[in-house]
Order: C-alpha cells, then structure tokens, then sequence
C-alpha cells in the first residue's frame, strides 16, 4: 500500500430509515468531545450532538443515549471497559472509535491493533442492533503527526476491511474534507473545535441516510492572509504550550485520562 493513501468510498445508507431507539457510544477523548466544553463543564462533542439527531427522529423521551467514552484510553482498555458495558446495554446503534491512542505511541503496529479491533468488532456485532466504526482523520497537515500518515493509513485501511466482513456502516473521518481546515481543531491541534465536532456528526448521520440540517463538508469562509512571522510565532507558541507535553506524555506511556469516569455510564432518555 502507498503511505499516506487510504481508500474512500460512499458510506453512506439511504436505504437505512435512520431509526434507531437507543445509542452507546464508545472510545477515547475525540469520542468524549475534548475539544468541545458545554456550558456545564462537561465536554459535548460530536457523539453528542450525533445523539440529538438521532433523537429527533424519535417520539419525545423515547430515545436512549450512553456516552461510555474516556479520554486518553488504549484499544485494549476501551475493550475490557467499556465494550462489556456496551454489550450490557444492548442499544439499537454503538459507535466504536478505538486504536488512534495505540498508534502514534512509538514502536506500535497498525496490523497488530487492527487485530485486536477486529475482536472487538466481532463481540459487540453479535450483541447489538449496528456497530458503526470509525476511521482516522488525514494527518497530512497536521504537525507531528504527518510523519504518521502511513501507519494511521494502513489502519484506516484495516477497519474499512473489518467494516466490510462485518457489514459494519463507516464514518469516514479521513475523506471528510472540512475537518482538515485549522478552524475545525482546537487550539491544542490535537482535539476537534465544536465547529469540528458538529460536522462530524453530521456527517455520522448521513452515514445512516439520515438528513441533515447542514453539509458536513461545505466550504470554510475565506481566511484573511497571515504573514510567515505570525504563523511561526503562533507554531512555536503550541508547541511550547502542548507539543513538548504532549511527546513527554507519549514518551512516558502515560495517558492523560486516567482518572476520568464516562459520562454517561446508563442508557438515558435524551
């Protein structure tokens, strides 16, 4: 496979009413909603806002919501974690996000952790209504971790073939465009803006034929130009403030979530 090039294809399932009656939600802190703070301290995100959509198309009350997820968690803790709780719950939809934390640790091997999803994959197919898998963002212009390109390639490559044995819907986090604009990631470069979480949700809910109020990759208004010593001063700054703590973290093996309960660890009526 050529680094830095992951199929694409339309995922989306218009012929899938979009009707589902209860949702868990599973994996680390892009699924948390890091990036997103709610008026109440706790982070929103796009499962979130992905729920509320769903919830629309449901009686008042009647729809069933779980966010499980807990940021900085590997693939192996979300399976022992929060897979069972998932598998407990038995909603009609469960979207899995797992294994980024796993890859751009050093050493680590996409064929190997794609493995382990697949498991994962396999137990929850056979205990909930959809399991809805996630892929990586394209990290060509993200610092640092476009010299990653590859290896987050080849799993996203992985979980599109694991997708299809299990005829697992996809939300293709790499082909959506706009989410590749700074205006869609927080000011650690690391997590989704709110503007970036909104559209990926919404685009989750084309996945499932699901129409939507706005297009997830409508274009960004034009930005006004910015002069080179103004970007580079704004570069070094982020490093200062999250680059340099971030690789000591990954250099460590320490993950920034430890101590972090799911938010929602019930189906409850939203």
């Amino acid at each position: 496979m050529e680094e830095g090039c992951a199929p694409v294809a339309d995922d989306s399932r218009t012929e899938n009413s979009g009707v589902f009656g209860s949702y868990a939600a599973i994996g680390d802190s892009f699924t948390e909603g890091v990036g997103d703070p709610g008026p109440d301290g706790r982070f929103v995100g796009w499962a979130d806002r992905f729920a509320v959509l769903l919830a629309d198309r449901m009686p008042e009350h009647s729809f069933r919501y779980a966010n499980l997820a807990v940021r900085g968690r590997l693939l192996d803790q979300i399976v022992e974690e929060q897979v069972p709780r998932a598998r407990q719950l038995a909603p009609d939809l469960v979207t899995f996000c797992a294994g980024g934390n796993d890859i751009i640790r050093p050493g680590s091997d996409p064929d190997d952790v794609a493995e382990r999803f697949e498991r994962a994959v396999a137990d929850l197919a056979g205990s909930v209504g959809t399991v809805m898998v996630t892929t990586g963002f394209d990290t060509r212009d993200v610092p640092v971790l476009r010299h990653l390109r590859g290896k987050i390639a080849t799993y996203t490559a992985h979980v599109r073939a694991i997708a299809d044995r299990y005829d697992c819907p996809v939300l293709d986090l790499w082909s959506l465009k706009s989410v590749q604009d700074r205006r869609a990631w927080d000011a650690d470069r690391l997590h989704l803006s709110p503007e970036g979480h909104t559209r990926v949700a919404l685009r989750a809910a084309q996945v499932l034929g699901i129409g939507v109020p706005a297009d997830p990759d409508q274009p960004w208004p034009p930005l006004p130009p910015r002069g080179t010593l103004e970007v580079r001063r704004d570069d070094i700054q982020w490093a200062r403030e999250y680059l340099v703590p971030w690789i000591g973290r990954r250099l460590r093996g320490e993950s920034s979530g430890d101590h972090v309960e799911a938010k929602r660890p019930d189906l409850l009526p939203l």
